[in-house]
């Protein structure tokens, strides 16, 4: 195969993340592909700083090694914390009685831990907080993300104060960037980062209200025309959902797709006026657009999995992704530097004006 150079675009969504795991894993698979940027969210942030950390350490069948090893590690602690020790943990945070305690465990986990986040703020925690994430990433077998080697890097994260995105790439993505990317507010503190731009103490929230994953970063000059999103939040779902965990897991689907939504529809709009004919002498990209996902696997879970995935679900997604990577190289392999493989306009037809 020709050798060929693309630009990943990876969605956050929790412990669905193991998705996009497994891509990754097949990915590094194929020697003839090389990865010139990475733009994560959330998930995504955590996968593309441990696939960075590991391709610029080395280069070659090397780097693909390292970078296969920092995300096993990082997928296994993952595991460990969506175990009972995220429970074990939120009891340590929130003590209660005995018998209590005993009432929340004989019930869904999941349940019990969104009935508590309307109760109580991550900083009702007083000293007892802690961010579990922090220790994963500073723990990683190779934990340099934020160098100038191998792919670029860029994170997403969500300023509080003006609730704009916020990209960290090169020195800027440190620890603290990641987690700010993957930061829940209704989980975790948010992460307060010196903003050099604005001169203050931002603080900041998951990356994925304002860009899940963002797609401008990877529109520089230097960079491919090729952009590979792997989306783990369906963007399509049959039937208008009934019940109170329905309409919500709907609802977090829905707002978690919808800046990916906007930053395509803008690029479908630039496509076409490159059809046209009509950017003639103006420096505008014509991206190719290309996705990875597995939306009947997506339409059997539920948004409550990705805080509390059940036993086994964490191998299933890898083994998903895994699966669909290799479906699209098997499809789609030659068209990558050529020519899109997503129909954007048939995407967004029927979602125009009416009247």
């Amino acid at each position: 195969m020709q050798e060929k150079t693309i630009n990943l675009a990876l969605q956050g969504g929790g412990a669905h993340g193991a998705f996009s795991w497994g891509v990754l894993d097949r990915l590094l698979d194929e020697h003839w592909l090389d990865i010139a940027a990475i733009s994560g969210t959330s998930a995504g942030a955590l996968n593309g700083a441990a696939l960075k950390a590991g391709l610029s350490r080395q280069s070659g069948a090397a780097g693909r090694r390292l970078a296969r090893e920092n995300l096993d590690w990082l997928w296994s602690e993952i595991s460990q914390l969506s175990d009972n020790r995220m429970v074990c943990w939120m009891h340590s945070l929130l003590p209660m009685p005995r018998g209590w305690q005993r009432w929340t465990e004989m019930f869904s986990p999941a349940a019990w831990l969104d009935g508590l986040s309307r109760l109580f703020s991550p900083y009702d925690y007083g000293p007892f907080y802690v961010n579990p994430l922090g220790s994963v990433l500073r723990q990683l077998p190779y934990p340099d993300f934020g160098n100038d080697r191998g792919p670029a890097l860029f994170v997403a994260a969500t300023n509080v104060r003006t609730g704009r995105i916020r990209v960290f790439t090169r020195a800027a993505v440190t620890v603290d960037a990641v987690l700010a990317s993957a930061c829940l507010p209704t989980l975790f503190q948010a992460v307060e980062i010196a903003d050099p731009d604005t001169g203050r103490i931002e603080a900041f929230w998951d990356g994925g209200f304002t860009g899940n994953p963002a797609l401008f970063p990877l529109f520089a000059p230097h960079l491919p025309r090729d952009i590979v999103i792997v989306n783990i939040n369906p963007l399509i779902r049959d039937g208008v959902p009934r019940t109170p965990a329905g309409i919500s897991d709907r609802v977090n689907e829905v707002s978690f797709n919808s800046s990916l939504m906007s930053e395509l529809r803008a690029i479908n709009f630039v496509k076409k006026l490159h059809g046209e004919d009509r950017l003639q002498h103006r420096e505008m990209k014509n991206p190719l657009m290309h996705m990875i996902l597995d939306d009947t696997l997506m339409n059997d879970l539920n948004a409550r999995s990705k805080m509390m995935p059940p036993p086994g679900l964490l191998a299933r997604m890898k083994e998903a992704g895994q699966g669909a990577a290799d479906r699209f190289l098997d499809a789609h392999a030659d068209a990558l530097n050529v020519q899109d493989t997503v129909d954007l306009p048939e995407l967004f037809r029927g979602s125009g004006v009416v009247g």
